[in-house]
């Protein structure tokens, strides 16, 4: 398998809910002829959002969703105050501020929020992190 990730589903309760929280965070969705999904062009990435229901069906597991996710999605800003701007983005579009921004043990500092499906995403600013002009994330040797 080579190492690469081409698309991250989401389950989501609500799929037009779901799509209405992106679409307030600026995303423009890709494939609008699609019916029961929605895809987000995300650099090298895609993120799909699914309804759960059928998520769970089509991977033959029982549709139970937990309080807990054991996923969070980061995405990288390329300065602390960028971060502050989406954690102010994504709570005026619905979604509940977990932790505040601060600094890391790490060097950079971070916040997390929990979309309207409880899905986990940390917004950081990673100085050892670059992002080259696309917004990808480049990793250190």
């Amino acid at each position: 398998m080579e190492q690469r990730i081409t698309i991250i589903t989401l389950g989501v309760a609500d799929l037009e809910r779901a799509i209405r929280f992106y679409q307030a965070l600026g995303w423009r969705r890709s494939v609008k002829e699609a019916r029961g999904v929605a895809f987000f062009q995300c650099g090298a990435v895609a993120l799909a959002l699914y309804p759960f229901p059928a998520l769970a069906a089509d991977a033959g597991v029982p549709a139970v969703v937990s309080g807990c996710a054991a996923v969070a999605i980061a995405h990288n800003e390329r300065s602390r105050q960028a971060v502050d701007a989406v954690l102010a983005e994504a709570e005026r579009a619905g979604a509940e501020i977990l932790k505040p921004a601060a600094d890391t043990s790490w060097g950079g500092y971070a916040g997390c929020f929990r979309d309207p499906d409880g899905h986990l995403w940390e917004i950081a600013w990673n100085p050892a992190f670059a992002l080259d002009r696309g917004g990808a994330v480049r990793l250190p040797g």
